[in-house]
């Protein structure tokens, strides 16, 4: 296991690398373009680069959380999702549980973030949590579980503050563009040269201008997706029971609700491509995950066991490939345990009563989260009543009784 973090490890650090080039480039044309000063454009950038580095190395969770709107929860507001959670954290042999926390969301999406073990969450949407039965939850969770043990958490940090600064630099010369600030550079620099060697800085920092956002982009997504393919196998080696996800998966793919709080910075981090619903084609170069239907079909053709090897077997199986996706090292270190039946909850076809049940339970969790009180009617009615009606009269819609709040 340690030989695969190891190697996307590696593989990461040069794509940090190739960002961080990128970055250094964007300044330094920019800096020539527009004060005449290549270095000063360098300093800018990485003075800005450190700056937001430093703020997602000890505040990015928090402020990823606060973006998507999730709110942290107690063992004894849901305790089946604290149960799932604490499960695989034990199965991944984390020393610290990671807090919980739930996303008023009707769509269905997860992610993990914090910069280290001990300073790990988990985050899932109500509608995600309304739909999963257990074993699909244990596969969801497993699978953002594996992100903290991977160490994956805080490089997709790091690299969402590169393409963050990168993105910020170019949107403030293109600002500068638009209010003459080229135009003074330009005039300044037919006065003092030729004008040919300014012309073709002017140029190339136009072009690297409108493609650094593009390039970081690409590269960031390419991140994300190699790691999903071990954050798959992860899960099903912590469940012993691939179908789970792959069945969460499937109903993953079936929904077509983006996730309201998600943005290009933060889509990589889900489980599954926030913006799916907004009309973009998950199978193009600017995904920010492998196919759906792809992770599905690897996981149902892992028919020998529960194990990495068996894992990359099935890659290479579906994606027809001699090179898999998990190393070597890796393959041969953990062996294969035996898959485990699906569990009472997920062995047959869920009766409608469940369902109807858990919808239930999750909606009462979020009317608890925002403050709402509940009255029970004679008629058996229960009455959801928000904080704002403190003091006030209200009707029984299926009786008519009047209650005061």
């Amino acid at each position: 296991m340690w030989e695969q973090i190891r190697s996307n490890r590696l593989r990461s650090v040069v794509l940090v690398i190739v960002l961080g080039a990128l970055l250094l480039l964007l300044g330094w044309f920019l800096g020539k373009a527009f004060v005449d000063d290549g270095i000063a454009g360098l300093v800018i950038a990485l003075v800005v680069y450190g700056f937001l580095n430093l703020i997602a190395y000890f505040q990015g969770d928090s402020i990823l959380l606060s973006i998507a709107g999730a709110r942290k929860i107690k063992p004894e507001d849901h305790p089946r999702l604290y149960n799932v959670v604490e499960e695989m954290k034990i199965a991944a042999g984390l020393g610290k549980m990671p807090d919980v926390y739930i996303i008023d969301d009707p769509a269905m999406n997860a992610f993990a973030t914090g910069r280290d073990i001990n300073h790990a969450s988990v985050a899932i949407t109500s509608g995600l949590l309304q739909k999963l039965n257990r074993d699909e939850l244990q596969g969801v969770i497993g699978h953002e579980i594996s992100h903290i043990k991977n160490r994956d958490v805080l490089l997709m940090a790091m690299c969402s503050v590169l393409l963050g600064t990168i993105v910020l630099l170019a949107w403030y010369a293109s600002r500068m563009m638009i209010f003459g600030g080229m135009g003074t550079r330009s005039r300044r620099s037919s006065s003092r040269d030729s004008g040919n060697g300014a012309a073709i800085i002017m140029v190339l920092a136009i072009v690297l201008m409108i493609l650094a956002p593009l390039f970081a982009q690409l590269i960031y997504y390419a991140i994300s997706r190699r790691r999903e393919y071990l954050a798959d196998a992860s899960s099903a080696l912590y469940t012993r029971y691939p179908e789970g996800l792959a069945s969460a998966l499937e109903k993953l793919a079936q929904s077509a609700t983006p996730v309201k709080a998600a943005n290009q910075a933060t889509a990589p981090m889900y489980i599954v491509n926030p913006f799916r619903g907004k009309g973009l084609n998950v199978n193009n170069l600017t995904s920010t995950h492998p196919p759906i239907q792809e992770r599905i079909r690897i996981l149902r053709a892992m028919a020998g066991g529960a194990s990495f090897a068996v894992y990359d077997q099935a890659y290479r199986q579906v994606k027809n490939r001699q090179s898999g996706v998990i190393s070597a090292a890796t393959a041969t270190a953990v062996g294969a345990v035996g898959l485990r039946p699906a569990s009472a909850e997920g062995a047959v076809e869920e009766p409608p009563a469940e369902k109807i049940a858990r919808t239930r339970e999750v909606n009462d969790l979020m009317y608890r989260m925002n403050d709402y009180r509940t009255i029970d009617c004679e008629c058996g009615t229960r009455l959801k009543v928000p904080s704002s009606m403190q003091g006030s009269a209200v009707r029984c819609p299926r009786c008519g009784r009047t209650h005061q709040t």
